[in-house]
C-alpha cells in the first residue's frame, strides 16, 4: 500500500500526511494529551442533551473539517461544535459520505486548533492497542460531561458490515462518544468511533462484554474526495479479496447486535476454521452459546480462548475468559482465583471487581461481593453493573431501602438498563406497591423484549389482578424466549393449579424440578397438585424433599400437616403445624388448620383458642366462623355460637350456597 505526498500547490493547506518512519509507542498519557487536543464535542443547540464528538482532520485558514458519526448530525437542527478551549461554534455544512454512517462538518475560527494526524487503518489489527476519546451525552449521573478517554484493544478489522462498521474493539465508551476517534498508540486517527454493543453474560446478566464499533479511517477516505474534501491523503487501493477470519468475526457480531444467535455462531465458527487460533472468535462463539443455554459447548469454547490468550500474551483476557468457564462449571473458587490474578495484572479493571464480585454472591460470600461492586463503583463512579448487583446483593440481605437507591442510580446513569427496572419492579411489588411495579415490568419489556425474568414477574402481577389469560399469555413469553427457566414453569403451574388445570400444573411442575431440581416451591406446588390428585404419598414425598432444600418454609410445613392428617399420622400433623406457627407466627391458615386438628383430638379450648387467633390475624376468614360456631356450641357459648353462626349465614348468602344458608339459619333458631 503506497501513500502519497501532496504537491507543492496544496501545501497552504494544513494537513497532516501517513509517515514512513517506523511507528514508536507513545505512552497512554500522551496519547490521551493528543486527544484531548483533537476531539471536539457537538451539541444540538436546540437539545443540548443530544450529544456527540467529532475530530478536527483539517485546517485551510479560518475553516476546520471535523469527521464525526452521520447519526450525530443527521436531524435538521442547530448543532454547535465545543472546542477544546470551550468555544462554541455554529456548523456552517454538513456532508454524509455516503454508504457509511460518516460525515464531515464545517466551523470556522481564527483560533489555532491542532489538527488529528491519519493512521493507516490496516494495521490496526487483531490485539493491537487502541484508544477511543469523546464526550459522554449529558444525562441525570454526569450532568457536567468530561471529556473520556478509554483503552482497549480491537477484537477484529475486515470488510464493512452495515452502515459501513469494520472494527472491533474492547473499549469502555458511554454514550456521547459517537463520533470521537479512535487513536492508535502513536496518536493517529485508525478510526471513527460509532456504537457500542453490550453482551449480557449468561442468565443472570449481572455483567456484560461492551464492545465497541467504528468505521475505518481508510474507509473514509474512500469516500471523502465525493464530497470536496481533499486530506492529501490517497485512499489505499481496494483489492478484492476472499473473506479472512476478521470479516467473519465481524459479520458474527452483526448477527449477534440483530439476535440471530445461530447464525453469529455459524460465522465464529468460520472465523476460527480461517483462524485456528482466533482467540476472541472462541471466546465470543462461547458467550453467544452460553446465551442460548448450551453451557457445556460454552464452557469448552471459553476454555480454548483461555489456552490461546495465555499462549499469546494476553493475560489478562485470559484470566478473564478462565473465569467465565469456571462460573459457568460452578466452580466460582477458581473464578474468583482467575479474577483475582487479572486485577493483580490491571488494578485498575472495575469490570474485573464487578466480575469477582459476581462469584463471590454465587459462592455466598455477600460481604466480600459487596466489597468488589464499592471497588468498582471507586474506579468508575458510573458503572451501573456494579450498582445494579450491589442492589441485588442488598436486596438479598433485605437492605430494601439501600437497594432501591442502587436501582434507582442505575437507572440515573442508563435510563435503557432493562434489568434495572425489573430488579425495582421486584422491590415495589414486595411493597404492595403493584402499579408502580407494573410500570417498572412493562418498561424493562419495553427495552428489552427478549427479559424473560420481566415478563414472568408480570405474569405474577396479571395473576394476582386476576388477569389470567394476560398472566398466562407473560408465562408463555418468558418460556418462548428461555425454554429453561425453571421458574418460569413454576408460576405458569401455579396458575394452572389456581385456574383447576390439574394436569397442567403437574406437567408445568415435573418440567421446572427436571429444570432446577433445588427448586423447593416447585416441590410444594407439585406435592398440592398430587394430593388434590389423591396421590397422597407422592405428596408427602414432595413435600419432604421441599423441607430438605429449605427446612424454614411455613407453606410447606402446614399443606404437609394436612398430609399427614389424612395418612392418620396425628401427632405428625400437629408437629407440622406447630413448626409452621414457629415460623410464621402470623400464619392465620396453620392457626385455623391446627384448630381443626384440635378439635378432633377433644381439646376444644386449644381448637378455641386457636381460631380465635386465626380470625384476630385476618378477619376476613370468613368461613372460620361457621366451624367456630359449632364449637362454641359444643362448650354451651350460645350467644357466642349465634353471632359467629350469623356471620357464616352471610358469608354462605354472599357465595350463594342457599343450602347451606338456609341450614344455618335454622340451626341459629334452634339456638334461641
Amino acid at each position: 500500500m503506497r501513500y502519497y505526498h501532496l504537491p507543492p500547490i496544496l501545501v497552504g493547506a494544513s494537513i497532516v500526511l501517513i509517515q514512513s518512519q517506523i511507528a514508536v509507542a507513545l505512552s497512554g498519557q500522551n496519547v490521551e494529551s493528543i486527544g484531548r487536543e483533537i476531539t471536539v464535542r457537538i451539541v444540538d443547540s436546540q437539545n443540548p442533551v443530544a450529544t456527540g464528538s467529532g475530530v478536527i482532520i483539517k485546517q485551510s485558514s479560518n475553516t476546520y473539517t471535523v469527521l464525526t458519526a452521520y447519526h450525530v448530525v443527521k436531524d435538521d437542527s442547530k448543532y454547535e461544535i465545543i472546542t477544546p478551549d470551550q468555544q462554541s461554534n455554529q456548523i456552517k455544512s454538513v456532508k454524509q459520505l455516503s454508504g457509511v454512517d460518516l460525515a464531515v462538518i464545517e466551523f470556522s475560527s481564527s483560533k489555532s486548533y491542532k489538527v488529528a494526524k491519519i493512521g493507516n487503518s490496516d494495521k490496526a489489527t487483531a490485539s493491537t492497542t487502541v484508544y477511543v476519546v469523546g464526550f459522554p451525552g449529558r444525562r441525570g449521573a454526569i450532568p457536567n460531561p468530561t471529556l473520556f478517554f478509554t483503552t482497549g484493544h480491537v477484537n477484529a478489522n475486515g470488510a464493512p458490515q452495515g452502515d459501513g462498521y469494520n472494527l472491533i474493539y474492547d473499549n469502555d465508551t458511554l454514550g456521547g462518544m459517537s463520533g470521537g476517534p479512535v487513536l492508535n498508540e502513536q496518536g493517529e486517527v485508525v478510526a471513527i468511533h460509532g456504537r457500542a454493543d453490550e453482551q449480557e453474560i449468561g442468565e443472570k446478566s449481572q455483567s456484560k462484554i461492551i464492545t465497541g464499533l467504528g468505521i475505518t479511517i481508510n474507509s473514509a477516505l474512500q469516500k471523502i474526495s465525493a464530497v470536496g474534501v481533499d486530506l492529501g491523503v490517497r485512499p489505499p487501493n481496494v483489492i478484492a479479496t476472499a473473506p479472512k477470519a476478521d470479516d467473519f468475526f465481524i459479520k458474527a457480531k452483526q448477527k449477534d447486535r440483530n439476535q440471530d444467535y445461530k447464525g453469529a455462531i455459524a460465522d465464529y465458527t468460520q472465523a476460527i476454521r480461517l483462524n485456528p487460533k482466533y482467540a476472541q472468535a472462541y471466546y465470543q462463539r462461547g458467550i453467544v452459546r452460553l446465551n442460548l443455554y448450551d453451557k457445556e459447548n460454552a464452557a469448552k469454547d471459553l476454555q480454548t480462548a483461555t489456552k490461546l490468550f495465555l499462549e499469546q500474551g494476553n493475560q489478562v483476557e485470559g484470566y478473564n475468559s478462565q473465569a467465565v468457564a469456571r462460573t459457568i462449571l460452578k466452580d466460582y473458587q477458581g473464578a474468583i482465583a482467575a479474577y483475582t490474578q487479572s486485577i493483580k495484572l490491571n488494578p485498575e479493571d472495575a469490570q474485573a471487581y464487578n466480575k469477582r464480585g459476581n462469584a463471590y454472591s454465587d459462592l455466598g460470600e455477600k460481604p466480600k461481593a459487596i466489597a468488589d461492586y464499592n471497588q468498582a463503583i471507586k474506579i468508575d463512579p458510573y458503572f451501573d453493573d456494579a450498582y445494579n448487583n450491589r442492589g441485588i446483593v442488598r436486596q438479598e440481605q433485605g437492605d430494601t431501602q439501600a437497594a432501591l437507591a442502587d436501582y434507582n442510580q442505575v437507572i440515573k446513569i442508563n435510563p435503557n438498563y432493562a434489568h434495572a427496572y425489573n430488579n425495582r419492579g421486584l422491590i415495589r411489588q414486595e411493597q404492595g406497591d403493584t402499579q408502580a411495579a407494573l410500570a417498572d415490568y412493562n418498561q424493562a419489556i419495553k427495552i428489552n423484549p427478549n427479559l424473560a425474568e420481566a415478563y414472568s414477574n408480570r405474569g405474577i402481577i396479571r395473576q394476582d389482578a386476576g388477569d389470567t389469560q394476560g398472566a398466562l399469555a407473560d408465562f408463555n413469553s418468558a418460556l418462548k424466549i428461555n425454554p429453561n427457566y425453571a421458574e418460569a414453569y413454576y408460576n405458569r403451574g401455579r396458575l394452572h393449579y389456581l385456574s383447576g388445570d390439574k394436569q397442567g400444573a403437574l406437567a408445568d411442575n415435573n418440567q421446572a424440578i427436571k429444570i432446577n431440581p433445588n427448586l423447593p416451591k416447585a416441590y410444594l406446588n407439585r406435592g398440592s397438585v398430587r394430593d388434590d390428585l389423591g396421590d397422597t404419598q407422592g405428596a408427602l414425598a414432595d413435600y419432604n424433599q421441599a423441607l430438605k432444600i429449605n427446612p424454614n418454609d411455613a407453606e410447606v410445613y402446614n399443606n404437609r400437616g394436612a398430609v399427614r392428617l389424612k395418612l392418620g399420622d396425628t401427632q405428625g400433623a400437629l408437629a407440622d403445624y406447630n413448626q409452621a406457627i414457629k415460623i410464621n407466627p402470623n400464619y392465620a391458615v396453620a392457626y385455623f388448620n391446627r384448630g381443626v386438628l384440635r378439635s378432633q383430638m377433644q381439646n376444644l379450648q386449644g381448637a378455641l383458642a386457636d381460631y380465635n387467633q386465626a380470625i384476630k390475624i385476618n378477619p376476613n376468614l370468613t368461613q372460620i366462623y361457621g366451624i367456630r360456631g359449632l364449637l362454641r356450641v359444643q362448650l354451651g357459648d350460645k350467644q357466642g355460637a349465634i353471632a359467629d353462626l350469623q356471620k357464616a349465614a352471610e358469608w354462605f348468602r354472599q357465595q350463594g350456597n342457599t343450602q347451606l344458608y338456609q341450614t344455618t339459619l335454622d340451626l341459629i333458631k334452634k339456638l334461641q
